[in-house]
């Protein structure tokens, strides 16, 4: 472990290089604030971590919806015009996903790390930190995956039990190993020209896989763990045991899609998401999961165009760690017991690499503000940044849990709005608030960041 010498008194401590501890230093640095930032990796790697590279995904390589008419789209787009580093890589290292905004994860990770390293009041030091510096201004954003030892020590200080829930990884396939001759390109309704590969089924092998899935060995937990897995991101295995139809209307399901083969709708579709630019890798979108690597094999492969995959990456279980943020965080994302400690992430109980990073951004303008001696409130809850951060620093049920950012965490809309409109309202209002907000804040723009 670090002795206390790392923390000096006059540097921001950022403890955890993920998404939102990257957001959290480029905020800081960019005003003018030295930060030391930490990162365990590669001296030290999470269940779920490979690459030795800050920002690391390590689940899928999409940032969900890229339309502003999304709450999701309308979190991103608030974030560029606050000054982003993740948003910047992201969309400088983009791959075809239609509607959606992936990223070829090696060049993304690349850029924000060489983006880091070119500014000259950041030290980033590749050393575990296993307790909170006791003075100083620190943001911890280890992550869900938050070392053993380091959320013992937020447990300790917190007073709180340790909440945990699961997250699936879905497996990637290698591009050349899939059979081009049953699957067809297309996306959704045919609004562009076809980003995503898809594998029909018939109801005959839809009945056949899903049988197969049902019959999975799943990796076993360990005696002492209970899971609890986040609604959103359900192993697929979980979600079949719901009912045989469940995957139909969920990830597998074929509306908006015809297979050119037959001209008619399949019975049902497994997706399959360009992961890199080169487009040599696939992801098997929706496919979370916890089965057996020889399991995931063998069902996976009774997919028509999935006889002879090859598996690049094979699903797998972690699990994610989190504070109940609304008893122990205030709204400008510091700890209620120590006003120059703040959290960023999931831990926070935020959902999602854009909402991870978005905290992150938030944190780190809260963090400057507090070094500057001066007050910080959040954007409001007309705003993507300012619903998120009221979702896990307001009142909340005693079960809270980890969200993606929705509309239904917004202020309502004022009147009655047409369904087919209240995107674009929600995304009209909250860039002209966030716009106010920044300038009562002194906030310009990026370029003051």
């Amino acid at each position: 472990m670090i002795s206390a010498e790392a923390f000096p008194a006059d540097r921001v401590s950022v403890i955890g290089g993920g998404l939102a501890g990257c957001e959290a230093a480029w905020i800081l640095t960019g005003r003018g604030i030295p930060v030391t930032l930490f990162e365990m990796k590669p001296l030290r790697y999470s269940p779920a971590h490979q690459s030795p590279f800050l920002a690391e995904l390590v689940c899928s390589n999409s940032l969900r919806s890229a339309e502003r008419s999304s709450a999701v789209g309308l979190l991103k787009e608030e974030m560029r015009r606050a000054g982003s580093l993740i948003m910047e890589a992201a969309d400088r290292t983009a791959v075809p996903a239609g509607k959606a905004l992936a990223v070829d994860r090696v060049l993304f990770s690349r850029y924000i790390e060489n983006a880091l390293a070119g500014r000259s009041s950041l030290r980033i030091v590749r050393e575990e930190i296993g307790r909170i510096p006791g003075e100083g201004t620190v943001v911890v954003a280890s992550g869900p995956l938050t070392s053993d030892a380091l959320a013992d020590d937020i447990a300790g200080l917190t007073g709180k039990e340790r909440l945990y829930f699961y997250d699936a990884i879905s497996p990637i396939v290698l591009a050349d190993s899939i059979d081009r001759g049953k699957v067809f390109r297309a996306s959704r309704y045919g609004t562009d020209e076809g980003d995503y590969l898809n594998c029909p089924l018939s109801e005959e092998e839809y009945g056949r896989f899903f049988d197969a899935l049902l019959s999975g060995r799943e990796v076993p937990l360990r005696e002492f763990e209970e899971p609890k897995y986040f609604e959103g991101c359900l192993p697929v295995e979980i979600m079949a045991r719901r009912g045989r139809d469940t995957l139909r209307f969920g990830p597998m399901k074929p509306v908006g899609l015809t297979d050119p083969a037959t001209g008619r709708q399949p019975y049902a579709v497994l997706q399959l998401r360009m992961e890199n630019r080169e487009g040599t890798l696939y992801n098997l979108v929706g496919f979370q999961t916890k089965l057996a690597r020889p399991d995931q094999e063998r069902i996976f492969r009774l997919v028509p165009g999935l006889e002879k995959a090859e598996f690049a990456r094979y699903g797998s279980i972690h699990r994610n760690t989190f504070i109940h943020a609304p008893s122990l965080l205030l709204p400008s994302m510091q700890f209620r017991g120590r006003r120059d400690l703040f959290f960023a992430g999931q831990i926070t109980g935020v959902e999602g690499y854009v909402e991870s990073a978005a905290s992150g951004l938030i944190a780190g303008m809260s963090a400057s503000f507090f070094v500057e001696g001066k007050p910080f409130d959040p954007p409001p809850g007309t705003t993507a940044l300012g619903a998120l951060v009221r979702h896990v620093t307001g009142e909340s049920p005693p079960d809270f849990q980890p969200m993606n950012v929705n509309f239904g965490l917004f202020d309502p809309l004022p009147g009655r709005v047409p369904k087919k409109l209240r995107g674009s309202r929600y995304a009209d209002r909250a860039l002209k608030d966030l716009a106010d907000w920044m300038d009562e804040a002194g906030l310009t723009g990026p370029s003051d960041l």
